[in-house]
């Protein structure tokens, strides 16, 4: 799908990181842009800056778990602009969850899954067949993880579960928006490929009181800052990947009409084939042990 001047692109979780990056990187083709988040502030400012470039610009905050505001979005966008050609579900979480699985609590999972699974069916919902009726191209991107997407992150369990949940809902949207003829494409997205500095590890700080910890948690809540600083301590130098260079990947992958929005990687590579030789094998998952610590 070609990306030109006057169509419109929806983004969520577009007042920072990987969504506002992608919002910069459609409006400066020429797109009119339209961001959701749960962050009121964040997204105003975002907004505003978007404006002074000289986008045009629509906001709304918007929680993607309620399926009723993500339509209200679609309603919105459609007002507004008359149509919608690109949908980034991108809003998502991280849990908050410590521990074994067995012993977190349910509101972990139930917010994490409301976020970044329940999110990205909203959007579908909201959008898909308001997208497909208008007869023009169009594209949806999910993003998805790494951790999860590729293989599971035990010790990030519940994000990896949402974020394998992502993979296998774009692959079923594609597939059935091939069966329908549609000229709506499909993408799922593995940002990267090395860490990212967004909002997620403070995700914490956008957790809704329906969702609230039962109990209080046995360690702090860590930033990146504070993780890369430790990490730099054990001997560990992080590589990023900007955000930036996310989004461009992003328009380049929707202009190709390719599928897999995933960066090339080693380490990636590498666990795609431990994980497809152990499906073959009928082995134990043995490239897990890596990740599971005492």
């Amino acid at each position: 799908m070609e990306l030109h001047a006057g169509q419109v692109a929806v983004v969520t979780g577009a007042a920072s990181g990987i969504g506002l990056a992608m919002a910069r990187r459609f409006a400066a083709d020429g797109l009119r842009v339209v961001l959701a988040d749960v962050e009121e502030s964040a997204l105003e400012k975002a907004a505003a800056s978007l404006r002074e470039d000289g986008a045009t610009v629509h906001a709304r905050v918007v929680d993607v778990g309620v399926r009723e505001q993500v339509f209200a979005l679609a309603e919105e966008a459609y007002d507004r602009f008359g149509a919608v050609h690109v949908l980034c579900n991108n809003a998502g979480v991280g849990s908050g969850a410590e521990g074994r699985m067995w012993e977190h609590e349910p509101n972990d999972w139930k917010w994490a899954f409301e976020v970044n699974v329940w999110g990205v069916f909203h959007g579908i919902q909201a959008f898909v067949p308001r997208m497909i009726a208008g007869g023009e191209p169009g594209h949806v991107v999910n993003t998805s993880s790494g951790d999860g997407g590729i293989a599971p992150l035990p010790t990030a369990s519940v994000y990896a579960v949402t974020k394998a949940a992502v993979v296998t809902m774009t692959e079923s949207l594609y597939a059935h928006l091939k069966a329908e003829h549609a000229r709506v494409g499909a993408s799922v997205l593995f940002p990267g490929p090395h860490m990212l500095r967004t909002g997620l590890w403070e995700s914490h700080r956008n957790r809704p009181d329906r969702y609230a910890k039962s109990r209080p948690r046995r360690t702090p809540y860590r930033s990146l800052d504070q993780w890369e600083t430790a990490m730099k301590e054990a001997g560990q130098e992080i590589e990023f990947t900007p955000v930036e260079e996310v989004a461009d990947f992003v328009a380049e992958g929707i202009a190709a009409g390719r599928f897999w929005l995933l960066p090339e990687s080693e380490h990636s590579d590498r666990q795609i084939r431990a994980r497809s030789r152990s499906m073959l094998d009928r082995a134990d998952p043995a490239y897990l042990e890596n990740f599971i610590l005492d």
